[in-house]
This record gives C-alpha cells, sequence and structure tokens, in this order.
C-alpha cells in the first residue's frame, strides 16, 4: 500500500471513530450545533481520503493509461466523471 492509501485509510478509521461519537451525541440528546460541527469535521476527513485516492489514481493508473490511446480515452472519461460528481 503506497503513502496516499496509507493516509486515507488513517482518515478514514479516524472518520469511523467520530461516526461512532456522532452517534453517542445524537442518542445524549447533545446539543445540535456541536453535533452538526462534528458532521462537519467527518465529512472532511471523508473528503480528505477521496482526495488522496484520487491523487493516488491519477499517479498511478491515468499516468499508466497514457500511453495507449484507447486506455487514455477511458481514463480521462474516468477522471470526467468523478470530478462532476464532486463539483455537482
Amino acid at each position: 500500500m503506497n503513502e496516499e492509501k496509507k493516509k486515507a485509510v488513517a482518515a478514514l478509521k479516524t472518520c469511523r471513530g467520530q461516526i461512532d461519537g456522532i452517534v453517542n451525541m445524537i442518542e445524549e440528546g447533545r446539543y445540535c450545533i456541536d453535533i452538526s460541527n462534528q458532521l462537519l469535521a467527518a465529512e472532511a476527513l471523508v473528503r480528505r481520503a477521496n482526495k488522496l485516492i484520487l491523487a493516488q489514481h491519477m499517479q498511478t493508473c491515468v499516468m499508466e493509461a497514457m500511453e495507449n490511446d484507447e486506455a487514455k480515452e477511458v481514463k480521462l472519461k474516468e477522471i470526467t466523471d468523478i470530478l462532476s460528481k464532486l463539483l455537482a
């Protein structure tokens, strides 16, 4: 596993712990703004993990595909599609 994937896994594990904490906060009837702030922090970790995974994909899979015209078109479409989802 490369460094980007290790960092993504670490961020997601942290997020998993945060989600468990958020569930407990809701069950305990904690203040809504505090819950919302924790939700935003969890979302940020998921976004960070996604950026790391996409950066790794660009550095490996997409770079390799640039040597093959057919594969290049497929990878560029994948990137275009994922960017459309991210920016929606």
